[in-house]
């Protein structure tokens, strides 16, 4: 049974890994002035391709479901993202958006009576102060609209990841992400084409990059989140994610050729700390975590 749970561990690891890698293809092969054409790009035709693979449409509940979830998740995310970027240092902006470990453990409490753990709340916690350790936090000149929308990006998407867990334990992953990436893609195009107008015109090498992000960090990662919020915990699946920062750092070291400090270095050590912690199985002689996660979705459905 744990070895069942190490495997879904490291599933779920793919997605924040991915994402990380993002920031090193962004930063050299995509165009910096569409971030939100550079969205939907990136979303619609992961969807598309998913969906295709899936061969599954939305039935019932599920087509309201779907566009909640995608503008929580992907569409209103990479909106509030896109402006978090424009108003804050990038260090401060992803720490912000860390915190998502402890606000998805604090949702499913809320929402779905889901104590967290002890072990689960140490593991968020270390791996938070490992992020704002390692990215550093310059508060100097703080815009507030930018934290509120930093803020907002990262309530949305936890919120999202919970009902996605809550609803969503029935269907499987692949239609899960098609659905919510073509309808978070559906709600980012309005936007997309009212402040940025038309799209931008791509390169060999811009093009190679979306199809990077699109297939890999995009349907290949949710596939892989959404596979681990159907077998994990929310709060266990958000500690995991902050291996998000982690892949982005060690990218920029091994690629960009990045210097690392000592302050970068016992950072990484913290949030890996927080992450093994985090993952840790319950105590031995109880009920598996996973088994007591799916009596609480069960009973909340």
């Amino acid at each position: 049974m744990e070895d069942k749970r190490w495997r879904w561990i490291a599933i779920t690891a793919v997605a924040p890994i991915a994402w990380g890698s993002t920031y090193v293809v962004t930063r050299n092969l995509l165009p910096p002035e569409s971030p939100l054409w550079g969205g939907v790009l990136r979303a619609l035709p992961a969807g598309l391709i998913v969906l295709a693979a899936a061969r599954v449409l939305p039935r019932g509940s599920w087509w309201w479901r779907s566009l909640l979830l995608g503008t929580l998740n992907v569409g209103g995310f990479f909106v509030l993202v896109y402006v978090a970027g424009q108003r804050l240092p990038s260090g401060l902006a992803a720490t912000l958006m860390s915190t998502s470990a402890a606000c998805m453990l604090l949702f499913a409490w809320l929402m779905l009576g889901r104590r967290p753990r002890a072990a689960a709340v140490a593991g968020a916690g270390i791996g938070l102060v490992g992020v704002g350790v390692m990215l550093g936090v310059d508060l100097s000149g703080v815009d507030p609209w930018g934290v509120a929308a930093s803020l907002g990006a990262m309530v949305a998407s936890s919120v999202g990841f919970v009902l996605t867990a809550k609803w969503g334990a029935a269907v499987p992953a692949l239609p899960m992400t098609a659905w919510q990436l073509v309808a978070g893609s559906a709600v980012l195009l309005p936007v997309a084409v009212a402040v940025e107008g038309a799209p931008p015109v791509l390169t060999a090498g811009s093009a190679a990059g979306f199809a990077y992000v699109a297939l890999v960090a995009t349907a290949l990662a949710y596939a892989a989140w959404f596979a681990g919020l159907r077998h994990l915990t929310p709060g266990a699946v958000g500690i995991i994610g902050l291996l998000n920062p982690v892949t982005g750092v060690a990218l920029g070291v091994l690629v960009a050729g990045e210097a690392i400090g000592p302050a970068q270095a016992v950072g990484v050590a913290l949030v890996l700390a927080g992450v093994v912690l985090g993952a840790l199985p319950a105590r031995v002689g109880g009920p598996t975590e996973s088994a007591r996660w799916n009596e609480t979705v069960g009973s909340t459905k």
